[in-house]
């Protein structure tokens, strides 16, 4: 069974329920590696055969614990995962174009290859209540998280990824 690791951090819970609906959606076919960014280090990636980076947007950027995963990582596998397949979700609060565009060009230096559209889920928060209060996702939101888990899941066991 091929190993699919979903990366993400959450500050409110909506990056969270993203990354445990693409989980879901992949367990019948991979076997999912769920890791919080603090916890996630370069054998995590090695030992993967794709990888999907969940993060919300924080101040038009990735948030710093994503950061943080990617200073520790890039080096030590630099030159060792190319070609692998990769997706993206971000949980922003009105944009998010910043955090996909970081992360794509994260995935460039990796030469990691994209096999879905950045998922993107605006939760509209913008005063600073909103903004650190809770998030609940939509339902449509999170099935939408979990179909890409099960299509990358099933594209790795078919070997087409």
């Amino acid at each position: 069974m091929r190993t699919l690791l979903i990366v993400f951090h959450s500050n409110t819970g909506g990056t969270r329920q993203m990354a445990e609906a693409a989980a879901r959606g992949a367990a019948a076919e991979a076997r999912v590696l769920l890791r919080h960014a603090d916890d996630a280090g370069p054998e995590a990636l090695l030992d993967a055969d794709g990888v999907i980076f969940a993060t919300p947007e924080t101040l038009a950027a990735i948030a710093g614990p994503m950061k943080s995963f990617f200073d520790r990582c890039y080096y030590p596998v630099l030159g060792r995962i190319e070609g692998r397949p990769y997706a993206v979700m971000v949980c922003a609060g009105s944009d998010g174009q910043n955090a996909i565009r970081q992360l794509a060009r994260i995935a460039t230096g990796w030469r990691l290859r994209a096999i879905a559209e950045p998922i993107l889920v605006c939760t509209r928060a913008q005063t600073p209540e909103a903004i650190l209060a809770p998030k609940t996702i939509p339902a449509a939101e999170l099935a939408r998280c979990e179909e890409l888990g099960a299509g990358f899941a099933a594209g790795l066991a078919m070997g087409v990824f």
